[in-house]
């Protein structure tokens, strides 16, 4: 080990990350102390790598972060992550910030402050390519000043902001890729709760949490959305068509308009939402290289509604996992099934039903017939704890027909998950 050259001694204390590992770490000699202090690069301060840190006072708890991180010379990655403590001082992160904030690539900040610091003032300008703030307020953006040249990702969690700052912010992050908004306290300037946001440059974004009567997100560039608890009036996306990954989970919302190009998408995950399927279909309806498909626990706004598998395997020929669960009625069995349609790529199905009957036996045979080249079956339900006799026997006819289902594809693997 005395022969390693410093630099690597730096790179393998980086790697353990949390600050009371690398400080035992760097007692072994005077090299590794050496590298302690000009090789490191990062340093994770994290309640749950060291549960002490939850009994320590916050005095001196600042006081142990003042002096680890005062002993570094070249930090690129700080975090600090305290669950238990209320709120720090303003003037040791302010130091924090201010000692790292020129060689800073990575920022994890998720501690309140007292009084309320602007962060952006400490790392605007600089070269920190990726930003996680949680519970901090942001008032004031100024993109002209607090500017980030170089920052690539962005995360807000449990922030406040108002919808024009939180616009600002997103013109000050021209190369930014990676979006986060995770229950952010939006404070409007009019009654309607209307939210704009413009970026070229996003090719990645998640919105979690948020309630707004209107979302509007204006990116060319982007290629993965994901809504999640989230109340919305109307979301519209505009952009170019480049979108390749839709997620929706449990997702309240009135309008929903994707745009108009969607040629390029390859997985729509769809979960516990209120589909109008005609409306849904045709919006994505020309996703010809379409490989992942999935509507999970989905209710259809209008009871007549189903979804057409004939035109699922019309527009979506590529397809290679298709996963369904929603509550498909008696009558409706053979509209579904009708029609000569073959789904000739997919190779896993996923079947899911809130109650496991003799329908879902049907269903699971008529899907089965349609795939040829399947490779996978995983069927999904749920089982109270306190069975009934007349579950029991249900559940046993259901696995009995299966049984004599699946001898006819002896090359299908399956697998059963019960809730």
């Amino acid at each position: 080990m005395e022969h390693l050259p410093v630099e690597v001694i730096g790179n393998i204390l980086s790697c353990l990350g949390a600050a009371r590992d690398v400080v035992i770490a760097s007692a072994t000699c005077r090299k590794w102390r050496e590298a302690w202090r000009s090789h490191l690069h990062t340093l994770s301060f994290n309640s749950k790598h060291w549960p002490v840190y939850d009994d320590i006072s916050t005095s001196r708890l600042e006081i142990i972060i003042t002096q680890t991180i005062f002993q570094t010379t070249g930090l690129q990655s700080l975090s600090i992550v305290m669950d238990e403590v209320d709120e720090f001082s303003a003037a040791p992160v302010i130091a924090w910030l201010m000692y790292t904030r020129e060689t800073l690539r990575y920022l994890n900040y998720n501690v309140r402050t007292n009084p309320n610091i602007n962060i952006l003032d400490k790392c605007s300008r600089q070269k920190l390519e990726e930003l996680v703030l949680a519970y901090n307020t942001i008032t004031g953006v100024e993109p002209s000043y607090q500017r980030f040249p170089c920052l690539k990702s962005l995360s807000l969690s449990h922030v406040s902001i108002s919808a024009l700052d939180l616009s600002l912010l997103l013109t000050a992050c021209p190369k930014v890729e990676v979006l986060s908004l995770i229950s952010l306290d939006i404070a409007m300037a009019d009654a309607q709760a209307t939210m704009e946001l413009i970026s070229p440059s996003l090719k990645d974004a998640c919105v979690q949490g948020i309630s707004l009567d209107k979302f509007i997100l204006e990116a060319d560039s982007l290629e993965k959305l994901q809504l999640k608890d989230c109340t919305l009036d109307v979301f519209e996306l505009v952009g170019k068509g480049t979108l390749r990954i839709l997620k929706i989970n449990d997702v309240s919302v009135i309008h929903l308009d994707i745009g108009e190009s969607t040629d390029n998408l390859e997985v729509v995950d769809v979960s516990n939402f209120t589909i109008m399927w005609a409306k849904f279909h045709h919006m994505i309806s020309k996703s010809a290289r379409l490989r992942r498909f999935r509507l999970w626990g989905v209710v259809f706004d209008d009871d007549e509604e189903l979804v057409d598998m004939e035109a699922v395997s019309a527009c979506f020929p590529l397809l290679r996992h298709l996963s369904l669960s929603y509550d498909l009625r008696e009558e409706a069995l053979q509209y579904c099934l009708q029609g000569s349609f073959q789904l000739e790529n997919v190779v896993v199905l996923e079947l899911g039903w809130v109650v496991i009957n003799d329908l879902f036996s049907h269903w699971v045979a008529g899907l089965l017939e349609r795939c040829p080249n399947l490779r996978k079956l995983v069927i999904h339900g749920v089982v109270s704890e306190a069975k009934s006799p007349e579950e029991c026997h249900m559940l046993a006819n259901f696995t009995a027909s299966i049984v004599r289902l699946m001898r006819k594809y002896l090359h299908v693997e399956v697998e059963f998950e019960y809730e």
